[in-house]
């Protein structure tokens, strides 16, 4: 099947050679590639034109040392697998076109990065993903990030970024069915990412963000104190109106968040497990503001100073949670820091640890694992916790209270179980 001339003409490709020639011909719309293709050259879609895989099995690998699918606007991607360096973009953008137009990624598999930039002369456009599964990236090597509060962070695994400096400069997408890495094999970096260009400029409006399960390990070296990842990052200048986490979030390394936001979500839900491995890796983080916060399943770290959920700036007018539960010296359960609305805690929390070290705004310093701390400027106007809060360290208490709470409900009692106090 060939055709050529009209705006629904479309080509079957069955070779390397005639995947190319398809690509540079702006007459051919549709290009449905067939088979398994190897040693593919990095290949640039025209404005306006599709790739398609003729069948759930159809697979482009790219040849080694090179990324491989270039998208410039209102490009269709879908039902294909696309295979590249780990290192490499699978996908990526052509940034001299005037505008990303309409991208659609359907039921798109990868090794290698997917990353779109709104930067150069992209000023606007729309990205739609539908089922999007990346099993292999590092993107560690890109040396351009967002930096704020102390830390750079790095690039995703998924990263989509509008850094046009001017504030009417705004990208939209809807972002759904998004996976990244396998359990014991992450994705290098973050996990996802979403930013706009910071406090002012470019700005990135998602109605959306859907993932599934997601496993990152950025690899920073022990004793940095001024890098951090995020298994789901929405970064200043992006405005979510839904994050929903429909499957396990998992990170693995050093000052590897689970969690992270530091723009504006409207609600946020989690609905399988939260779980970091490594030093100061929290669980939920917030620096920005997030309207409405449902975690319906357990909050779990495992690291020296990895928080459970932490509200440093910002804040939250409602957190509910099923359960906190940290290991480590140092890992508070939850930390409050900044006024907050509601918080509720339906089966308890809990920490294991004592004293250590952890990560706090690019410095390190020295805490406790205190299940409940209310910083100096922090408060709540209420703060529910049904099945206690509760200690197991000697020496640490359960509560730590400097700011106002207004209206304060325990069942289950407060207990410091490794004891080193009078009775609480």
């Amino acid at each position: 099947m060939s055709a050529s001339g009209t705006a629904s003409a479309a080509s079957l490709v069955t070779t390397i050679a005639e995947l190319v020639r398809a690509t540079r011909d702006t007459g051919i719309r549709r290009i449905i590639v067939r088979g398994d293709l190897a040693d593919a050259p990095s290949i640039r879609l025209s404005p306006g034109q599709s790739l398609q895989g003729e069948g759930d099995e159809t697979k482009i690998a790219f040849a080694a040392g090179t990324d491989g699918l270039q998208l410039s606007s209102d490009n269709r991607v879908h039902t294909i697998r696309l295979d590249a360096a780990p290192d490499r973009r699978a996908i990526f953008n052509d940034t001299s076109v005037g505008s990303l137009g309409r991208i659609e990624l359907r039921r798109v598999t990868t090794t290698g990065r997917v990353q779109i930039l709104a930067r150069d002369q992209v000023r606007g456009g729309h990205v739609d993903v539908n089922g999007l599964d990346i099993i292999a990236a590092d993107a560690r090597g890109e040396t351009e990030r967002p930096r704020g509060y102390g830390v750079y962070i790095l690039h995703g695994a998924f990263t989509l970024w509008n850094m046009q400096p001017e504030d009417d400069v705004v990208i939209s997408a809807d972002l759904v069915g998004l996976s990244a890495g396998r359990s014991g094999a992450p994705v290098l970096g973050s996990g996802i990412f979403v930013s706009g260009a910071g406090d002012k400029g470019g700005r990135l409006t998602v109605k959306r963000l859907e993932t599934e399960a997601i496993y990152s390990d950025g690899r920073i070296a022990p004793g940095t104190p001024d890098q951090i990842t995020g298994g789901v990052f929405t970064v200043h200048g992006a405005h979510v109106d839904l994050v929903r986490n429909r499957g396990p979030v998992v990170t693995y390394g050093v000052n590897d968040m689970v969690l992270d936001n530091w723009g504006v979500v409207d609600r946020w839900i989690a609905e399988e497990k939260i779980t970091s491995y490594g030093p100061s890796g929290i669980g939920f983080v917030n620096f920005g503001i997030v309207h409405e916060l449902k975690v319906n399943a357990p909050i779990e770290t495992f690291g020296q100073g990895a928080r459970g959920f932490n509200v440093y700036t910002g804040t939250v007018n409602l957190a509910e949670f099923d359960r906190v539960v940290t290991h480590a010296d140092g890992a508070v359960g939850i930390q409050i820091s900044q006024p907050i609305g509601r918080l509720i805690v339906r089966r308890g929390i809990e920490t294991f640890g004592g004293t250590g070290q952890s990560l706090v705004k690019g410095v390190v310093v020295t805490l406790s694992a205190i299940a409940l701390s209310i910083k100096p400027g922090g408060s709540a106007r209420e703060i529910e916790i049904t099945g206690g809060i509760k200690t197991n360290a000697p020496g640490v208490p359960p509560i730590e209270h400097y700011g106002a709470i207004e209206t304060l409900r325990v069942t289950g009692g407060f207990v410091a179980a490794g004891g080193g106090f009078d009775k609480i």
